[in-house]
């Protein structure tokens, strides 16, 4: 216990001299933002740090690395130093265990800043055959154990007759990753629950739910495609029979080689997502860690350029960064000026 407090002391000690020249041996100080997490947010940060590195001298251009959001709310919470990352971007909200093992760690006070909307999009090759799908059948297709049986279908047409006769084939984000656990949430979970007895089981044991409804096969027809929503793409147009699953702003950017599968009826566009329609709309968010703010130079003038960049005219809408609602964006802007600390309660909210 003496030792770890002793550690937490150092990173303060160090976190404390930021601004001084980076040392040459890597460790100890820095003078500039360092980011991680999710890949669909990436773009949008890049877009960010190149305007902020370039609007006032002395200004150095943020670091940033795209490691999911699992991965890199991880490292924002391993601890508080210059050391440690500055910022997690998230393509969903930090878990309430997440947020635990920051507390734990010493990162105790964290800003929450929701900087726009993204749709999960399922797409497939503009050359492939066009499709269209239900929440429960995508489900069928992909679960791990059916509403709790064993995974049999091979085709689109095994899971219904009505679908092509093609393989099961879909390029997707791997189990560290924000668009994973939203495309569980928000199109899996969906489908399970379409399912009677899948819907009561949530209130009776809502482990058991979990594992039904959003536990994805590993059987080969589920391919993991690591952090690089870029490479499902090139494997799309390679493959025309197979889809993908990825962030709106990527299918938005390859308009000409993709195209987004209708999901109940709705296909992912700009509008269809900024007003909710189509099911796989969610939230996007960046995390602060508060005891870098004054020590890191230029962090918070960052996170209020990021918030003003996703405005309805802001330059990241033409990198697919759908605008938050205007009362929803003027409550960013807010949380960017006063960066108010959120809690274990408004997480599980």
């Amino acid at each position: 216990m003496l030792k770890r407090f002793a550690g937490l002391l150092a990173g303060v000690a160090l976190l404390a001299g930021c601004q001084d020249q980076a040392s040459s041996s890597g460790g100890g100080t820095r003078d500039h933002i360092a980011i991680v997490g999710s890949s669909t947010v990436f773009p949008f940060a890049k877009a960010v740090s190149e305007r902020y590195a370039s609007g006032g001298a002395g200004r150095t251009a943020p670091v940033l690395e795209s490691t999911g959001t699992g991965g890199g709310i991880e490292q924002f919470c391993a601890g508080v130093g210059p050391n440690t990352p500055d910022i997690a971007n998230a393509s969903r909200r930090m878990k309430p265990s997440e947020f635990e093992t920051c507390q734990k760690n010493g990162v105790t006070d964290i800003a929450e800043v929701k900087i726009g909307i993204d749709g999960i999009a399922m797409a497939q090759s503009v050359n492939g055959p066009k499709i269209q799908l239900t929440e429960e059948q995508i489900y069928k297709a992909l679960a791990a154990k059916p509403f709790g049986m064993e995974q049999t279908a091979k085709s689109w047409a095994d899971v219904d007759p009505s679908l092509p006769n093609i393989p099961i084939a879909v390029y997707g984000p791997p189990s560290t990753s924000g668009t994973r656990d939203a495309f569980e949430e928000l199109i899996m979970e969906k489908g399970c629950d379409s399912n009677a007895e899948m819907k009561a089981l949530k209130d009776s044991n809502k482990d058991q739910h979990k594992a039904i409804c959003t536990d994805i096969r590993t059987d080969g027809a589920y391919k993991e495609q690591g952090e690089n929503d870029n490479l499902i793409v090139q494997k799309l147009v390679s493959n025309p029979d197979m889809m993908g699953i990825f962030g709106y702003s990527y299918m938005a950017e390859n308009a000409d080689k993709v195209r987004g599968i209708p999901i109940q009826g709705v296909t992912p566009t700009y509008e269809t997502i900024a007003d909710g329609q189509y099911p796989g709309a969610r939230p996007l968010f960046i995390y602060v860690k508060k005891a870098h703010i004054g020590k890191i130079p230029g962090l918070q003038e960052f996170v209020k350029e990021f918030v003003s960049a996703g405005g309805a005219n802001g330059y990241l809408s033409k990198l697919g960064l759908i605008s938050l609602p205007d009362s929803e964006r003027a409550a960013s802007a807010g949380e960017a000026g006063t960066m108010k600390s959120i809690d274990a309660a408004s997480l599980a909210g």
